[in-house]
């Protein structure tokens, strides 16, 4: 088999797999977040200084989490923004930089709607991330950047 007629097949099978499959994997969900709708914004009142009282402690997330009316009116703008189908049901109105990781609770450039089941698999990540922050294995911002990146990449 020439070189040529392997780099066909190949092109090929890509294509089929891009017909077939257009939004993504099952697991990685059908896109990523938007750089553009949704850049990430952290909470500024969360500092490398203040991690044992802020994200470091048991609890906190909770007195800063945004109520869900407020997060599901979002999801479903968002939804029509990024022109995803479906039920609401589907994603989870989710934090671009985690609460865990020090991420603005309620500014809309900070939430995104993910598809389940990938908002699931990056809520533990979030919570791998944050151990990291909280031991020392990690810098708050070192987190932020990495927890980024990975939503803008593999959604």
């Amino acid at each position: 088999m020439s070189v040529r007629t392997v780099l066909f097949a190949a092109a090929l099978l890509l294509l089929a797999v891009a017909y077939f499959n257009p939004h993504g994997s099952a697991t990685k969900g059908p896109y990523h977040a938007d750089l553009a709708r949704t850049p990430g914004v952290v909470n500024p009142d969360v500092t490398q200084a203040n991690l044992a009282a802020t994200v470091c402690k048991h609890g906190w997330t909770r007195t800063i989490r945004p109520p869900t009316d407020y997060t599901n009116a979002l999801k479903v703008r968002q939804m029509r923004e990024y022109r995803v189908d479906g039920s609401p049901s589907d994603y989870q109105e989710d934090h671009l930089i985690s609460l865990e990781l020090g991420g603005h609770p309620t500014d809309a450039r900070n939430l995104w709607p993910e598809p389940y089941p990938r908002a699931a698999e990056m809520d533990t990540i979030e919570n791998q991330l944050n151990a990291k922050v909280c031991s020392g294995e990690l810098t708050l911002d070192e987190a932020q950047r990495k927890e980024s990146e990975l939503k803008h990449t593999d959604g």
